[in-house]
């Protein structure tokens, strides 16, 4: 008798609600902090909640990533119901956050022995949600989860992705960048445009005058490893579903797009880089 697969996942990999109903993936809350106040991320808080505290708050809002008895707990659910079910958990990159770490730390709590395996996705927001739907696509296939894993570390790989900073404000208030350089980037209206390495570090790729020319220079970044291919694309925005759809047109005149998701920015990665963020990822259709 073969064993469905269960996927697990964090708050962070900004998945459509309607995917992870569809596919039935477990999603583990990281938290967000606005002072004393505390809310389980996409529970206790939604992307627009969220987005309108943050233009409101004094201080930029901390994160904190589940602890290992969260993971445990999960886990220990998902064996109960079923003991000889493989779990795949795949989390934010281990380069912004703890949370695969404490993913791993639960499985070690656990009493029983269980198949579960725990992928460090070395990206953040869909950039990693692509893969974790991936996986569940082939976990209701019944594909074992050697394949899945492989699969997700292809995506890793294949899978590319630009974010688009409307606003330097976050970034100073954040200290990634000086507050003479925010100020200056400000009057000369510049959009940093970011991006995630093979470490799974958030970095900067180039700075661009003006939101037009920041959209012109990553479809031309897009077009260095994807042109002629087929496409499927996700659009995250900060609450903003227009903005995201209007993108998603403008890459239609470049690219041949197969499939389109829009995502909500969630609270992790908004609290860095705030409203107004474009984030295009875009992936080849497997041949």
């Amino acid at each position: 008798m073969s064993h469905k697969i269960a996927i697990v996942t964090d708050s962070t990999a900004d998945i459509p609600e309607e995917l992870v109903r569809k596919y039935g993936i477990h999603v583990v809350p990281l938290r967000v902090l606005f002072g004393e106040e505390s809310y389980a991320d996409g529970v206790d808080l939604t992307s627009e909640q969220f987005y309108a505290k943050l233009e409101k708050a004094s201080a930029l809002p901390t994160t904190s990533q589940p602890s290992p008895t969260e993971f445990m707990n999960i886990y220990q659910t998902l064996l109960d119901e079923d003991p000889e079910r493989p779990i795949v958990s795949i989390h934010l990159s281990s380069g912004m956050s703890g949370t695969y770490q404490s993913a791993l730390l639960g499985k070690s709590l656990l009493e029983r022995e269980g198949d579960i395996t725990v992928l460090d996705s070395k990206s953040a927001s869909y950039g990693y949600g692509l893969m974790v739907v991936q996986a569940a696509e082939l976990a209701s296939q019944g594909k074992p989860a050697a394949e899945i894993a492989a699969a997700v570390e292809a995506m890793q790989k294949s899978r590319k992705l630009f974010f688009l900073v409307d606003t330097l404000e976050y970034l100073q208030k954040g200290g990634r960048i000086g507050k003479a350089a925010a100020i200056l980037g400000t009057l000369l209206n510049i959009k940093p445009i970011l991006s995630i390495d093979e470490e799974g570090v958030i970095y900067a790729v180039e700075k661009v005058r003006g939101h037009k020319k920041a959209m012109a220079r990553i479809i031309e970044l897009f077009q260095q490893d994807l042109a002629g291919k087929r496409v499927n694309v996700a659009v995250g925005h900060t609450a903003d579903p227009g903005s995201a759809i209007a993108c998603a047109e403008q890459l239609r005149g470049h690219f041949t797009l197969n499939e389109v998701v829009y995502t909500n920015i969630g609270a992790v990665i908004g609290s860095h880089v705030g409203p107004g963020v474009i984030a295009i990822f875009m992936w080849p259709v497997p041949e």
